[in-house]
């Protein structure tokens, strides 16, 4: 097992630098590829320490409270002292079992116990749904910070991260460690103080964001020694930074976080200056942009929408009167930046979908987080495109914004001294994990055989007709006290699907970005006999839906999903909400053949034949190997960039 040690420069706001990955990568990563043992044999060395951890598990039990304090100190102290071994890990992991079990009744079980020892070890543990990967990782996040190793514990969304610190906060107060919560809305003195905690649980945009503006403070000093120099020479407050390095993260839903999310730089921005909006421009743009016709004047491409060489004589003919209109508009002037505003102005207008990408709410434009399902209160879209799409919308334009710094999720992880991840659904994106973060899955087996029930498919021709088989099937199986989750693809759909059953008089609760605040409420509700809750990509990752008696007789929770989402993970992530922790539950999909997903074949010159079924999932892989292309592209280009703008340091 890969020893887990404090870093030299502690002190010094540690961060790791890699080398890009490429040609250059050293041989012997190439080689380390090659030769590495498989999972299997991984999971075999760690049963290996199962005994010793229960060897220590049973003279930890027999110890009283004062006793069991007095050997947390003591082994603390030879943490602290000597770092982290197999041995003292055992001895660790022993003692977090222990007093999980004293404040909380939980007690760590065997696959937990490994899924721990994997995290530990810097790697990825693949844990089915509905196995407590919560609760795991309380043991390598203790055991790191008894060793004096700040830990961050990484989620997907502010409500699983305020839950999980929360639910486990007994644990680490009892082994005489702080642990915090980073939520949106704390302010900067309130995020410093949870950062300064032994454990951290935290988003990864918070994090991020946390972390470049940290990098905007040091300006050009944000290398670890240089950040030491300029405290020593008096020329920074290290007082002022809110993190304290980058030294040990644990990446719940590792796949989301590390691959999904991962298609887009972040963007921290500043204010732009008064004269930065050109109201005019853009209502010019939005008008032209409305004449254009699809097909003609531009065409949609996986990478976007681009003009098509009828669509650039046009604009070349409408450039010329609308300068001679507006001369004090510099938007007019070259072909590159005329061509380049009018592609925002196609994208606000034929691209990005109301309920969709973005939801109005209290007259602003909010962006919807795809992945989630869940709004992204405090972000926007930049160069003109959030006020493109405001001015469509009706609404008041908000304040531009100029970029300060980006950073991707590829090369931000990989900063961290120690790395690990935790997650459901990576067997698919394996080798992407090792090739973008050098970290290896390890397959957990799970801890009781699953009850789970797959149904198969229903197909129907239209939309329409989906939503009424939904609702049908939805009726029957609340009918017969069984709680019902059906999952639909957009915050639209779910709303549509809400309608229908409005229609048919089946009462229901909805979830998705719109009743975000109710979230936990209606998740408490969900597992009560007869309840239907129609819910978005929301009521996926991290969402513990509890039965009650009468569900668990009836057939236990029933999962709907009402349409292939663009990753396979996505789906079997949904489907884990039922049957979990050996409870009964069953699962079915029921689709169209209008569904989006079938825009994959639009461009084929022989489409591909087969049932309505096999379509789509041909579809879903052939979007989900797009998807990762893309990943690929913008960290080669992200490289690439930064190489390029290294000596301006415009790089993040």
């Amino acid at each position: 097992m890969a020893l887990l040690k404090l870093p030299a420069d502690v002190i010094n706001r540690p961060e790791r630098r890699f080398e890009p990955p490429g040609s250059l990568e050293p041989a012997w990563q190439r080689l380390r590829a090659r030769l590495s043992w498989p999972g299997w044999l991984r999971l075999l060395a760690r049963r290996a320490m199962l005994p010793l951890i229960h060897r220590h598990a049973r003279r930890v039990a027999e110890l009283d409270a004062a006793g069991l304090n007095a050997y947390r100190d003591v082994l603390r102290c030879r943490l602290l002292a000597k770092g982290i071994s197999p041995w003292r890990t055992a001895e660790a992991f022993a003692l977090i079992r222990e007093v999980a079990w004293r404040e909380l009744g939980m007690a760590h079980h065997d696959v937990q116990l490994l899924g721990g020892l994997t995290l530990l070890a810097g790697q990825v543990a693949e844990m089915q749904t509905g196995e407590g990967k919560t609760l795991t990782a309380t043991l390598p996040a203790a055991t790191a910070a008894l060793a004096g190793i700040p830990v961050h514990l990484v989620t997907v969304n502010d409500y699983l991260a305020g839950r999980d610190a929360e639910s486990m906060r007994p644990i680490y107060t009892a082994l005489g460690l702080s642990v915090g919560g980073i939520v949106h809305d704390l302010n900067p003195r309130q995020r410093r103080a949870v950062y300064a905690a032994d454990v951290v649980y935290c988003t990864n945009k918070e994090l991020l964001f946390d972390y470049l503006r940290d990098t905007q403070l040091l300006g050009n000093d944000r290398r670890p020694l240089m950040a030491q120099a300029a405290r020593l020479q008096q020329r920074l407050d290290h007082r002022r930074l809110l993190l304290r390095g980058l030294h040990y993260a644990i990446i719940d839903e590792a796949d989301s976080v590390m691959l999904d999310e991962a298609g887009t730089p972040l963007i921290l921005s500043g204010p732009a200056p008064q004269d930065a909006l050109d109201m005019q421009l853009i209502d010019e743009l939005l008008a032209l942009a409305g004449d254009f016709v699809e097909g003609l004047d531009f065409v949609r491409e996986q990478a976007g929408l681009h003009l098509t060489d009828v669509g650039r004589e046009r604009l070349e003919y409408q450039a010329e009167s609308l300068f001679a209109s507006n001369n004090e508009s510099s938007g007019w002037l070259g072909r590159s930046r005329r061509e380049w505003l009018l592609q925002q102005a196609l994208m606000a207008h034929y691209h990005f979908q109301r309920d969709h990408h973005y939801l109005v709410r209290d007259g602003k434009v909010q962006i919807i987080d795809e992945h989630t399902g869940r709004v992204m209160a405090d972000r926007s879209w930049e160069k003109g495109l959030q006020q493109m799409i405001e001015r469509l919308e009706g609404c008041e334009p908000s304040d531009p914004n100029v970029t300060l710094a980006r950073l991707t999720y590829q090369r931000f992880f990989r900063r961290y001294h120690h790395l690990a991840g935790m997650t459901g659904t990576a067997h698919e994106v394996r080798h992407e994990l090792w090739r973008t973060y050098r970290l290896r899955t390890v397959p957990i087996p799970p801890h009781r055989r699953s009850r789970r029930r797959w149904l198969g498919h229903t197909c129907v021709n239209t939309i329409i007709e989906k939503w009424q088989r939904v609702a049908v099937h939805a009726r029957q199986r609340a009918d017969q006290g069984q709680p019902v989750l059906i999952a639909t693809v957009t915050l639209g759909e779910s709303e549509a699907l809400s309608a229908e059953l409005d229609r048919q008089g089946i009462a229901h609760t909805t979830l998705n970005a719109r009743q975000d605040a109710e979230e936990a409420d209606v998740v408490s509700r969900a597992g009560v006999a007869g309840a239907i809750t129609v819910a978005t990509s929301m009521a996926g990752r991290g969402t513990d839906i509890a039965l009650d008696a009468a569900s668990a007789a009836a057939g236990g929770l029933h999962v709907i999903i009402a349409g292939h989402h663009d990753a396979s993970r996505v789906d079997r992530q949904i489907a884990g909400r039922c049957a979990r922790q050996g409870d009964p539950g069953s699962v079915e999909f029921i689709v169209s053949v209008e569904d989006g997903l079938l825009d994959e074949f639009e461009d084929d010159w022989q489409p591909f034949s087969g049932s309505p079924v096999a379509r789509l999932r041909r579809a879903q892989s052939r979007r989900e190997a797009r998807h990762a292309r893309s990943r690929a592209r913008m960290a080669r280009n992200d490289w690439r960039e930064d190489d390029l703008l290294g000596f301006s340091g415009k790089g993040e």
